[in-house]
């Protein structure tokens, strides 16, 4: 479905879902040892960052809320500038928005803001040295 008299935006996709943790270690373990999941990055002892190689998975620690585990749904843009182009784009469109766009320790660069139902979205920018810290 085209629509060629809509603002062009930078494309999005799925990137990443994050789960808080109440027993990090266990989570850990699971998703590890039983679903073979590798470690990429671990920030802190209360952050855990893992992947298949093409899905990836955040595990903080924390205390899950009413509802459910899941801290937050995250999509990557290709560029950091992306990241500005797409908070003015949700402000314009009266998104909530719970963390304005920011550059984080690794060079990303990323905003939060919120669904209709209240689910935390994260829309991200990842430098190669982000998604490869070897690098």
């Amino acid at each position: 479905m085209s629509n060629s008299g809509a603002p062009q935006r930078p494309a999005v996709r799925l990137n990443h879902v994050a789960l808080v943790c109440a027993d990090l270690e266990a989570c850990e373990a699971f998703y590890v040892r039983v679903l073979g999941l590798s470690v990429v990055w671990r920030p802190d002892p209360d952050n855990v960052y893992l992947s298949s190689g093409s899905d990836n998975l955040a595990l903080h620690r924390g205390a899950p809320q009413p509802g459910g585990a899941l801290d937050h749904i995250g999509f990557s843009v290709a560029g950091a500038e992306d990241v500005d182009v797409w908070h003015e784009r949700l402000r314009a469109a009266q998104v909530p928005i719970t963390a304005a766009p920011r550059t984080h320790r690794d060079g990303s660069r990323s905003l939060y803001c919120r669904d209709p139902e209240g689910t935390l979205v994260q829309l991200i920018f990842l430098p190669p040295q982000a998604l490869n810290p070897a690098l």
